[in-house]
C-alpha cells in the first residue's frame, strides 16, 4: 500500500473521529427524545392531521437548538465531567476538542436554530426553543451542584419541548391535552432521574452533584419522588387523548404502563436498590416512548 493512500486513510479515520466527537457534544440520544417529543406532540396538536412540512421545519431547528443546549452544557460541566468514570472520556474533558470550538458550535448552531424556527415556522416556537435552552443552560445545569431541587427544573427544560410542537403547527391553547402532554413530560422525569441518580450516586457524589440520592443516604426523598412523579402521571396521562372518539383501547393501554411504572417505583421506595432502581429505570424508559407511541395510534378527527 502506498504512503499516499495511508496518508489519506489517516486523513479520513481523524476527520471522522473529530465529527463523532462534535456529535457527542449535542447527546444525540437525548436531541432525538426531544424531537420525538416535539413530532408527536404536533401530531396530536392536530388530531392525527398535522402539518408535515411544518413539523419538519421544527424538527430542523429543534435539532439545532438542542444540540447547542447540550454543548454548552458539556462545557460547563467538563470539570465534574472528567471526575466521573462514565464521562471523563467525553471530548472535552478528554481533551479532543477545545473550549472556542465549543463555544463556536454552541453559538452557530443556537442563532441559527431559533432563526430557522422564527422564519421557517413561527415566531413561538423559535422563542419556546429559547426558553428551553435558557432553562436547562442557565438555570438547571449549575443547580446541579447546588441543590437537589435541580430535577425539578430540569424536568421543566425537559417538557418544554412539549409546548414547542404543539406551537409548531398551532395548535389552539384552550385545548387542554397540550398542558396534559407537558404535565406527563414533567412528571415522568422524576421517577426516570431518580433511578439514574441513585444507579451513579457514587461518581455524582465524587463529582460534587447535588442530588437526592446523594444528600439524602436513607434514599428516602428519591424514593417518594420517584412515586409521586409515577402517581402524577396517571391522572394527567388520561387527559391526553381528551374526547376523542375510538380511543378507549389507548387509554387502557397508556393507563396500564403507568401503573406498570407506579409499581416500579413503589418497589424503589420501599428498598432502594441497584436492583429495584434499575427496574425503575426500565419501566420509565418503556413508559415514555410506549405512550408516544400509542398516541400516534390514536384514530384521527373526522
Amino acid at each position: 500500500m502506498s504512503a499516499s493512500v495511508l496518508t489519506y486513510d489517516k486523513q479520513a479515520e481523524t476527520t471522522s473521529a473529530r465529527l463523532s466527537d462534535y456529535i457527542e457534544l449535542t447527546k444525540p440520544r437525548i436531541s432525538i427524545m426531544v424531537m420525538v417529543s416535539v413530532a408527536v406532540t404536533a401530531f396530536v396538536a392536530r388530531h392525527g392531521q398535522p402539518d408535515f412540512l411544518a413539523i419538519i421545519h421544527a424538527l430542523i431547528g429543534t435539532l439545532l437548538t438542542a444540540g447547542s443546549a447540550s454543548a454548552m452544557n458539556q462545557w460547563m460541566e467538563r470539570d465534574l465531567d472528567g471526575r466521573m468514570p462514565r464521562t471523563k472520556n467525553r471530548p472535552i474533558p478528554a481533551g479532543r476538542i477545545r473550549s472556542q470550538q465549543v463555544m463556536l458550535l454552541v453559538v452557530t448552531s443556537l442563532v441559527i436554530g431559533a432563526g430557522y424556527l422564527a422564519v421557517m415556522v413561527n415566531p413561538l416556537t423559535a422563542a419556546l426553543s429559547v426558553l428551553t435552552w435558557v432553562v436547562y443552560v442557565a438555570i438547571y445545569t449549575p443547580m446541579k451542584t447546588r441543590t437537589p431541587l435541580n430535577t425539578a427544573v430540569g424536568a421543566v427544560s425537559g417538557a418544554l419541548p412539549i409546548l414547542m410542537g404543539w406551537a409548531a403547527v398551532e395548535g389552539s391553547w384552550t385545548d387542554a391535552r397540550w398542558a396534559a402532554l407537558f404535565l406527563v413530560m414533567f412528571f415522568w422525569q422524576f421517577p426516570h432521574f431518580m433511578a439514574i441518580a441513585y444507579l451513579y450516586r457514587k461518581q455524582y457524589d465524587q463529582a460534587g452533584m447535588k442530588m437526592w440520592t446523594v444528600v439524602d443516604s436513607s434514599q428516602r426523598r428519591s424514593g417518594i419522588e420517584a412515586v409521586v412523579g409515577a402517581l402524577a402521571v396517571l391522572p394527567v396521562s388520561l387527559a391526553t387523548i381528551g374526547s376523542v372518539p375510538g380511543g378507549s383501547f389507548q387509554l387502557v393501554i397508556i393507563f396500564g404502563l403507568g401503573v406498570f411504572q407506579l409499581i416500579c417505583a413503589i418497589l424503589y421506595c420501599m428498598r432502594a436498590n441497584d436492583t429495584t432502581a434499575r427496574k425503575l429505570l426500565r419501566a420509565s424508559l418503556i413508559y415514555l416512548p410506549l405512550v408516544l407511541f400509542t398516541l400516534l395510534s390514536v384514530p384521527m378527527a373526522g
